[in-house]
């Protein structure tokens, strides 16, 4: 079609007939829909020019949408500033199209920029803008400023429209926040908009993340009523959520009505069911399965075998499970980070220390950098055997190498001194990583923290944690206020830690007007903090905070689904009969009606 066009463009110019810009953008839109070469495109668009037609808004609207489309937004960019030169106006469209891209590539700031210059030229934003920024924002985890961006939105009388919803549930399950996503999700069914298969296999995943299969099963239903047909992601996502528990017949149930849909099962698939035989021990099953995968024409891939691996070492079947290892290399796929950690992992546990290590050192030799999981099973085994010496050398060497200890290294540690009688040493292990004395290559703590991206404070998480884990609640408040002092914002999850250990730790008063700094500042405490403190306020009899904080966690409870649980609540609490309060609000988290972490705008 494309080829008949342009012989019939270059037919009417040998005969003296000049095609015009409609006629030219017709051909470059074809162009760009069909996914030619962009080459060709450009070299089409030269031809134009050199013809003596002008592009218009509409030529170059379609020709950086095409470049967009193939990652080359700097292209895009340098005709977007090629039609401002020749006094071509560019409209919304092509905004907007240079919005989305700056989002693709993750640049989000050049983005909002790009959307605040709109009223420079006289613009003015439509809701596709809008969406395309929220994505944006939804792709990179940005999600408290998809806050703002809604807010500009009801400013400019925009409503949220099914992009719109979609869009921020995928986020927030992405983020595992699904309780905002819940959230969403009724709001929008109550103005009448239908969540696509997309949203609801992102809803059906995060309920089996958490381990909720019944809810994710009444969303797969919910899908069925609303007219939607799952797809193969839609499908694996659920066969891997009862495999993930050892719910097998289900799994191969759901796996039935797939096939019957019409959907063949991926590798993926298959890989969900060889976890599931081996969370149930049934490794001989889980054989079965990589056969059956090869009979039907798919090639195990390194998840197969290292799930495979992982289930050999689990039961203690290390013969079979570095047969499995040749095995793979025979057959062309080279082992990863996790097949050498499950390995590393069995061969610990059977305190075969010495063949853990060649397996350690082989990883890098294999370019394949040991993890923080790794390091703390090595730095385990170890500290297990009362080599403290090497325990610290390998704490050592991981921070040397830019990874960062977490809790369970820091408590693995901890116990390993403890265990010699190195108390003082346990306690000051953390401690020294966080104020400003040096540890090997004269790495600070702070410099550490300034490295880390997006989770900037997940060791600060760590440490307060590993504090409260051993009952050190002065010092875990040491370095909480070492981060005030460092204008440094605690997170929820410092928040949620600290007030749990206060809890534990007896200082009922300091764990309260925590959880009130914490509400002040827009955060929505755990369940688990929640409870704890509720626990420990009716224990003191501090009727007045305890009725507080029991109206505050419903004020956070807004599902419909969640009314008679708030009812019941509300009913035991003014009887006294705190036992159904604990049991109801447990219950209530469990089927994902109370938050787990998150923000609310500031009262």
């Amino acid at each position: 079609m494309i080829k008949r066009a342009l012989r019939t463009i270059s037919l009417a110019k040998l005969n003296g007939f000049m095609p015009g810009v409609l006629s030219y953008n017709a051909v470059l839109d074809a162009m760009i829909r069909s996914q030619e070469s962009m080459e060709i495109a450009k070299e089409f668009y030269q031809d134009m020019m050199n013809s003596g037609v002008s592009p218009n808004v509409f030529t170059y609207n379609i020709l950086i949408r095409g470049f967009c489309g193939v990652r080359e937004l700097e292209m895009g960019l340098q005709l977007f500033s090629e039609m401002e030169r020749n006094g071509c106006f560019p409209n919304v469209v092509t905004f907007n199209t240079l919005i989305d891209a700056y989002c693709k590539v993750g640049r989000i700031d050049d983005a909002f920029g790009l959307l605040k210059s709109l009223s420079e030229k006289s613009l003015e934003p439509n809701l596709i803008s809008f969406n395309a920024i929220i994505n944006g924002l939804c792709r990179e985890g940005r999600m408290k400023e998809t806050a703002e961006v809604l807010e500009e939105m009801k400013f400019k009388r925009f409503l949220p429209d099914e992009v719109t919803y979609n869009t921020l549930i995928n986020g927030y399950c992405k983020e595992g926040n699904l309780h905002q996503a819940l959230v969403l999700q009724a709001e929008m069914v109550r103005n009448g908009l239908s969540p696509n298969v997309v949203t609801y296999t992102s809803l059906i995943n995060t309920m089996c993340k958490s381990g909720n299969l019944n809810r994710a099963m009444e969303f797969f239903d919910q899908m069925e009523v609303r007219g939607l047909r799952p797809n193969e992601r839609t499908y694996t996502t659920l066969i891997d959520g009862f495999s993930q528990q050892g719910f097998l017949k289900e799994a191969y149930r759901v796996l039935n009505e797939m096939t019957g849909s019409g959907f063949s099962p991926s590798t993926i698939t298959y890989n969900a069911l060889i976890n599931g035989h081996c969370v149930l021990g049934q490794m001989e099953e889980a054989l079965g399965v990589i056969q059956d995968m090869v009979g039907k024409g798919l090639a195990p891939d390194v998840v197969s075998y290292s799930t495979i691996i992982s289930g050999f070492c689990k039961h203690q079947d290390f013969a079979k499970a570095f047969q499995m290892k040749q095995e793979m290399v025979d057959n062309g796929v080279s082992p990863d980070a996790v097949t050498y950690s499950s390995l590393i992992q069995g061969l610990c546990l059977q305190r075969k220390l010495t063949e853990a290590f060649d397996l350690f050192q082989e990883m890098w030799r294999m370019d394949l950098p040991p993890d923080e999981c790794t390091y703390t099973t090595m730095i385990n085994a170890y500290c297990v055997e009362g080599d403290i010496k090497n325990a610290l050398h390998l704490h050592d060497e991981m921070i040397q190498k830019g990874f960062l200890p977490d809790v369970v290294t820091y408590s693995v540690l901890i116990n390993g001194l403890s265990k010699q009688a190195r108390t003082r040493e346990a306690k000051q292990l953390l401690f020294k990583l966080f104020y400003e004395e040096s540890v090997p290559n004269d790495v600070t703590y702070n410099t550490l923290i300034e490295n880390c991206s997006n989770t900037e404070f997940k060791n600060v998480v760590a440490l307060i944690k590993g504090f409260c884990m051993q009952g050190l609640m002065s010092e875990a408040d040491r370095v909480f206020e070492s981060m005030l002092q460092r204008n440094y914002k605690p997170s929820e999850a410092v928040y949620n830690v600290i007030i749990h250990g206060h809890c534990r730790g007896g200082n009922l008063q300091k764990a309260f007007d925590l959880y009130e700094e914490m509400v002040y500042y827009g955060f929505v405490p755990h369940t688990v903090t929640v409870i704890a403190l509720i626990k420990e306020l009716f224990k003191e009899g501090r009727s007045e905070e305890l009725s507080h904080v029991i109206e505050n966690t419903l004020k956070s409870c807004k599902l419909s689904d969640a009314e008679l649980a708030k009812v019941l609540v509300e009913v035991n609490h003014k009887e006294g009969n705190m036992t159904a309060v604990f049991n109801v609000l447990t219950e209530m988290a469990r089927d994902g009606l109370l938050p787990n972490s998150g923000e609310t705008s500031r009262a």
